[in-house]
């Protein structure tokens, strides 16, 4: 039984960790993009292996669904693929990829998501949702440089929420 099962509501800020962001990353395609922000989650045990496969999988069955906005993808797969705890990925990329959302590609801004169940990362979801609906934030995350700028961008954008 996974004790993580009865955790409280997290926020953005509780979910994105220096260790889940990556600046400028090359990839050979979406899935690809998607494995780079799922490595993150598995790198610091949000998520197991088999939870980065079912994301991909997920998009090869259901289409690219997780490209949400212009240019932003949120991959992410059901809480029982291996997730050991709630968290997010940010990651920017080099090169803009194609999903396959004709309104909405090329992709180069990718936000892994995992959530242990249905209710607990509601307001870390609603936070997103708000900064992505903000064209002058996804601008700046898009010309951040590093990690650290780009986290610092994110806690201060949040403290405007």
């Amino acid at each position: 039984m996974n004790e993580e099962k009865n955790v409280h509501a997290v926020s953005l800020g509780d979910l994105i960790i220096e260790d889940h962001v990556a600046v400028k990353v090359q990839t050979t395609g979406w899935e690809d993009a998607v494995i780079q922000a799922g490595k993150l989650l598995v790198n610091t045990n949000i998520v197991e292996e088999s939870y980065v496969e079912a994301m991909i999988s997920t998009i090869k069955d259901l289409g690219p669904y997780c490209v949400i906005a212009p240019g932003i993808a949120l991959p992410h797969a059901r809480p029982e693929d291996g997730v050991r705890q709630s968290g997010f990925s940010l990651i920017t990329l080099e090169q803009a990829v194609e999903f396959g959302n004709t309104a909405n590609d090329p992709v180069d801004i990718v936000i892994g998501f995992a959530a242990i169940d249905k209710t607990s990362h509601i307001l870390a979801l609603r936070e997103v949702a708000t900064l992505l609906g903000d064209d002058d934030f996804i601008q700046h995350i898009r010309s951040q440089k590093t990690k650290s700028e780009l986290i610092q961008l994110i806690k201060t954008q949040r403290t405007k929420l």
